[in-house]
């Protein structure tokens, strides 16, 4: 497996795990961010044994790793929609950037073309970004509405009754469909 399909490999692992979120302590997550510097280091380092572009994109295919590493471990430990839109967006830059240093080894036509398909990879990746964050909106919403729809229906079954047992029906139904007192 080349570095490239590792890298590709790895960011789309990423990406698909993002649903998860792990929140941890600020030691460990320092402790992991000086982990993941430090293999960068180590991998920019090796890159410094290359020439040309080959070196060129092997920098690229490192801070690619780093920035969607130090998105990932920011991710976890958050484990908000702000903090995966971030993720996402180190995913799609990390990608373009590569592919954009890949297109040096190419010139003229070739190389704009190249460039293009560069660009466009990473216009629909933030277009898709964006479409899941509306739509994740919009169940975000739904789901209020029909919460809202259920409370109505159960404080209405609650006002049937009487005393006690009306204000335990009341409290349930505020608490089933997370309303506030």
């Amino acid at each position: 497996m080349t570095r490239t399909s590792l890298l590709v490999a790895a960011m789309l692992a990423c990406g698909l795990g993002a649903a998860h979120a792990e929140n941890y302590s600020a030691k460990v997550h320092e402790g992991a961010r000086d982990d993941v510097k430090a293999h960068y280091k180590a991998a920019k380092d090796a890159c410094d044994r290359m020439s040309g572009n080959a070196r060129d994109v092997c920098q690229k295919e490192a801070e690619g790793r780093e920035k969607v590493a130090l998105a990932w471990l920011d991710y976890n430990r958050a484990g908000d929609a702000k903090h995966e839109e971030k993720l996402n967006e180190a995913i799609y830059e990390a990608r373009y950037d590569l592919a954009k240093e890949r297109c040096d080894d190419f010139a003229g036509e070739r190389k704009d073309l190249c460039q293009r398909e560069a660009q466009t990879a990473r216009d629909k990746a933030k277009a898709d970004t964006k479409l899941r964050k509306e739509v994740a909106e919009a169940a975000d919403d739904a789901e209020k509405a029909r919460m809202k729809a259920d409370y109505k229906l159960a404080a209405e079954r609650c006002n049937i009754l009487a005393g006690e047992q009306k204000d335990v029906c009341t409290a349930s139904a505020k608490a089933r469909y997370h309303e506030r007192w």
